[in-house]
């Protein structure tokens, strides 16, 4: 194994939950009579970090309703459900994990809801570090990435995710990065990128 640590993402590359989401947003969107997304595909094509420049894409109107309560909204929902891993997420987890290396989750989810979030599964034992941010509005993740990578002696990390915003954030760490295409952007915008694109969790392994 070339790498000392693995920092993956959370929602979308190990956390299956991108249906989930266009369901949680078209139900706000509905609710404002705004166009709602047809496809899963249609979703991928404007999704993006920060959340709120998303959310003014999509039609929603700040001066009619602040972003912070959208975002309450939203978060009401969304954790009102029932969620799964992707396929193979655990086996790769755990297959990594036996080789010795460390394991971070580097998440724009707001850190206790992660945390409770991840206490549904059976997983928590694979990681050293769980990291995600201090409010509900999905910002950058990059300053805790870069707090964790000043704090730790990381020899060599390759961070693992499912958006534009995971490889700005790998960029800015100066860590390795690949792509997993089954989360929350489309192949073509990722493969835009220039980093590996995978399919899904099951090629990790085959990669490092």
């Amino acid at each position: 194994m070339q790498y000392s640590h693995i920092i993956w993402d959370w929602n979308g590359t190990l956390l299956d939950d991108v249906h989930w989401c266009v369901d949680v947003i078209n139900r706000m969107l509905a609710k404002r009579k705004l166009k709602t997304f047809a496809e899963v595909r249609d979703y991928h094509e404007v999704f993006s970090f920060p959340v709120i420049d998303y959310y003014r894409k999509i039609g929603f109107d700040f001066e009619k309703e602040p972003f912070e309560d959208l975002a309450v909204e939203y978060v009401e929902d969304y954790y009102s459900g029932s969620f799964k891993l992707h396929e193979n997420a655990e086996e790769t987890l755990a297959a990594i994990h036996a080789k010795g290396v460390k394991q971070v989750i580097l998440s724009a989810s707001e850190i206790n809801y992660l945390k409770a979030q991840l206490s549904c599964f059976d997983i928590e034992k694979y990681f050293a570090e769980i990291l995600g941010i201090t409010d509900i509005y999905a910002g950058s993740k990059s300053e805790i990435g870069l707090e964790f990578m000043k704090r730790n002696e990381v020899e060599k990390a390759l961070l693992i995710g499912d958006t534009e915003h995971d490889f700005e954030t790998a960029m800015k760490l100066g860590t390795d990065c690949v792509l997993i295409s089954s989360g929350h952007q489309s192949r073509e915008r990722l493969e835009a990128l220039g980093v590996p694109v995978l399919e899904n969790i099951a090629e990790i392994l085959r990669f490092l």
